[in-house]
Formats: structure tokens, sequence, C-alpha cells
């Protein structure tokens, strides 16, 4: 993403609330709605980076007016509508401010304003909540360190519209100017906070779309970034403390890149990372989420009861957070556990939880990165624990649904959750019915790499070869002994 530098004076009037775009929202937690932005850009071929802070800030009235972009999208959203009825003020009335030059205004407030690719430059839109600096603090008046910042945005976010993710992810990693960048910024501030938050969700949304198998490794360089910037130090707290959980949401994320690539030890070695990050900053939510992966990857690696005690440990730890949607998907984290211990009294009470706890819906509390934990996630868990049991008919009875249920925009899980209903089938004793389910995920690994989903078709083919002459499982065995094993890039 490019991005641009300005300067602006303080406001001459506090903002007015946008009680319209609030009206708007509805029920929806701010995470949710800025989903529903993105996903919207994406229909009309626009990338906004929506999240929910920016829907914070657009309802508290600080973006006076969207630019171009997202005065497409948010028409898009909402047809028959002006900006005016979505309670923006009108262009012309914030038109000029971003002409204004470093020059021309007092250095004591400097804003990083971003602008995603394919955005149209218009009225100005900080994006980034900035930081007042201390005009004592040598970053402020540093005016060279705005080059320092533009070169770690372009490290962290670059990226095209590449239909292959590891295309798409490979500018995110650091070159060797972008490494030196960091060493030599004085003091970090909001421009990379920002950033490093917007790496983490780049790297989820490609893993949404495409599995792990490929980014791994790329992801690893805005990882060590993370590290030195917080190596480097933040003079105000509040950065700091953005850049603390933002590097430990990183090494989390490519925790579970490792994870899910079948790197096992890696993956422990991040999840225990950002565990690290947690309790030393005393953050909650962020060691709720170490512990949630955590206790995935010690299921999937065969350490049922470790399984059971991280999840408990993440429970503990989320209780002040205040997010049932979090204390949901925690509960099914511990009844996988239980499943892997053939303890199918203590699953069935987890599971019971986990359905209470979803269904008192969501809140403002909920974490941004739950914005995968749906109905389909919360039914492929649970076909995953029933599966585990041996309880065949009820796991591809929750499969089916988890895959009939997902959003389109996640490939891989429609991929995982229907590979999962292939293998419980055929273990069922329905071959017919698993062939066809094998081939529909064979025809999804052309956009979604994920050693995983490999990893259970070729069980679900291995239990299939006896059944070569029912209808469609030979087409399926020779579709998958000619598709191309992914190799850990």
């Amino acid at each position: 993403m490019a991005s641009s530098t300005v300067t602006s004076s303080q406001s001459e009037r506090p903002p007015r609330p946008n009680l319209a775009f609030r009206q708007l929202r509805g029920r929806r937690s701010p995470a949710e709605f800025a989903a529903l932005v993105r996903r919207a850009a994406r229909e009309i071929g626009e990338r906004v980076s929506c999240d929910a802070r920016y829907v914070g800030r657009v309802e508290a009235g600080e973006i006076r007016c969207p630019n171009y972009a997202y005065e497409r999208v948010f028409l898009h959203m909402f047809p028959g509508r002006t900006l005016t009825d979505l309670g923006f003020a009108p262009r012309s009335s914030v038109r000029g401010r971003a002409a204004r030059t470093a020059a021309d205004a007092p250095e004591t407030l400097i804003i990083v304003g971003r602008q995603g690719a394919g955005e149209t430059p218009g009225a100005f839109e900080p994006y980034d909540t900035p930081d007042v600096q201390d005009p004592h603090e040598p970053y402020a008046k540093d005016h060279l360190n705005h080059e320092e910042s533009d070169v770690l945005r372009r490290a962290f976010m670059t990226g095209g519209g590449a239909t292959m993710a590891a295309a798409t992810l490979s500018p995110l990693g650091l070159t060797t100017d972008a490494a030196a960048a960091v060493r030599s910024a004085r003091r970090p501030g909001s421009p990379e906070a920002a950033a490093l938050e917007e790496a983490v969700r780049r790297i989820r949304l490609l893993d949404d779309r495409h599995g792990a198998d490929g980014l791994y490794r790329r992801a690893a360089a805005p990882l060590r970034a993370a590290y030195a910037l917080l190596d480097a130090g933040a003079t105000r707290q509040t950065t700091a403390d953005r850049l603390h959980s933002g590097a430990g949401e990183l090494a989390i994320s490519v925790g579970w890149l490792a994870h899910d690539s079948g790197r096992f030890d890696d993956a422990r070695s991040h999840y225990a990372e950002a565990l690290a990050t947690a309790r030393m900053t005393g953050d909650p939510a962020l060691e709720a989420h170490a512990f949630c992966n955590t206790a995935f990857l010690a299921r999937d690696a065969g350490r049922p009861r470790e399984a059971v005690r991280a999840a408990q440990a993440a429970q503990r730890a989320a209780r002040p957070v205040g997010s049932d949607r979090l204390m949901s998907l925690l509960a099914l984290r511990e009844a996988g556990g239980w499943a892997g211990l053939a303890d199918r009294t203590g699953c069935e009470q987890a599971l019971a939880r986990a359905h209470a706890l979803f269904g008192r819906g969501r809140t403002d509390a909920d974490p941004e990165w739950m914005s995968f934990y749906g109905e389909a996630e919360l039914e492929g868990l649970e076909a995953q624990c029933w599966s585990t049991l041996g309880d065949w008919r009820r796991a591809s009875r929750h499969a089916r649904r988890a895959a009939h249920l997902q959003d389109p925009h996640f490939t891989r899980n429609i991929a995982l959750y229907t590979a999962e209903l292939a293998d419980d089938l055929a273990r069922e004793g329905r071959p017919d019915e698993a062939a066809a389910a094998g081939l529909q995920v064979l025809s999804l690994l052309d956009q979604v790499q994920s050693s995983r989903i490999q990893g259970m078709l070729a069980g679900t083919a291995r239990v299939l070869l006896p059944h070569r002459r029912a209808s469609g499982v030979s087409e399926f065995l020779e579709r998958h002994a000619s598709v191309p094993r992914t190799g850990r890039a």
C-alpha cells in the first residue's frame, strides 16, 4: 500500500458523532460490520483496510468524509443513499485540508494517513488514531523518519491482487534496506504500529483464501521486523502496547501457518513466544488467544491432556475480556481435548457450554481475530470431536452443515469442512458420497494449499481403496493420485 504523510492543525471544533452511520450498523459489532465493508469492497473490485477501529472513528465523527474508495463501497452497500444520508459532511466542506504541507503546519502533530491500493485520492482521511508527539521527542522532529516509516509500510503491507497467495504475500518480506530501516529508527510510532496490525490482517486474509503452505516462510520476515520494533522501543506507552499486542498476534498468525502446514515444533515455538509477550505486558486477550491455539496444536499433535489444560488456561485468561463468543470457542478447544482422551462425557459437557455461550450472540468485546468464528466453524469443530470419538454418522452430519453454512470468502475452510465430511462418510461406510465430497475438495486445491487438508484427503483415499467399484470412487482415487503434494516452502 502506498502511504502519504501530511500534517494537520487541531480541529476547530470537536467532532460530531455520526449517528446515521451508527444506526446503519445496527446490532452488529464494529468488527463484524468492518468485515461486511471489506466484503462489499471485494464485490466491486476495491481494496480498503477497514477494521473495528475505523468503524469506531467514523461513528465518533473523526472521519467527516471518506475517501473515494470508501465512498464507492458505502454507496454500494446502501444503494440509493448519498454520503449525506450516511451522516458524512459534503466533500466540498472538507476539500483542501490534505493539501497543506509539513512546512505550513505545526511540527508537534504528525498524522500519517494510509491509502489502500486501488483507492482514489480524495478528502483527507487519517486512518490511524494519531499520537500527539511530545516536541522534545526526537521522532517528532525527525522528518526523515517518515521515509523509514514508508519503507516499513511497504515491507509489511505492499501486496498485489495475484491469485497465488505466495505471490501476494512475498512483498511482506523484509528487504535488506527495510531491515536496516528498522534498526535505524529511533522510536517507532503509530505508523509502525498500524503497519504491524495491517500485516496481521493481511496474513489472516491470505490464509482464509489459500491456506498456509507457501505462506509460512514469507510471513516470518514481518515477524522479525515486529520484534525489531519492540527492541527499538516506543516513547509512548499507548504505542508500545499496540506494538506488543501486534507482535504477539503476528506470532500467533505465523504459528498458525506453521501449524496448518504440519510444522508443529515451529508452531509451538511461535505460540510460546506470543504467550510470553502476553504475560510480560499483562494482555489477557492475547494470552487467551495464545493458549487457544496451543490447545488446538496439542490436540493435533496427539497430546489431548495438554489440549484440555491449555483450553482451560485460556478460559481463565479470557474471563476479563468479556466475550461470550471467545469463551464458546475455548470450550470447543476443551471439547476437542476430551474427545482425544476418549472422554465422551467431558466432551459433551464442553460442547454444551460452547453452544450456550455461542447462543448469547456477538458483542463489541469479541476480539478482531475471531471474525472466522461463526456457526460454520462451530459445526466444523463439533464434527471433529465426534469424528475423534468414532461417531461417524454424527460427525458427517455436522461437517455437512459446516460446509453448507461457510461464507464463500473462507475458501480454505470450505475445503477443510468438505474434507472432514469426505473422511467421515468414508468411515461411516458411504463410499459414493465420500468420493463426491472428496472430488469437491480436489477442485479447490488450485486455490488452497494446506498440508492439513491434503493429509485428510490421503486418509480418505486409503479408506476408499477397497471400494474402487463404488460410484465415483475410482475417479476420486485417480484424481487424488495425480495431485502434486505441497512442499514446505
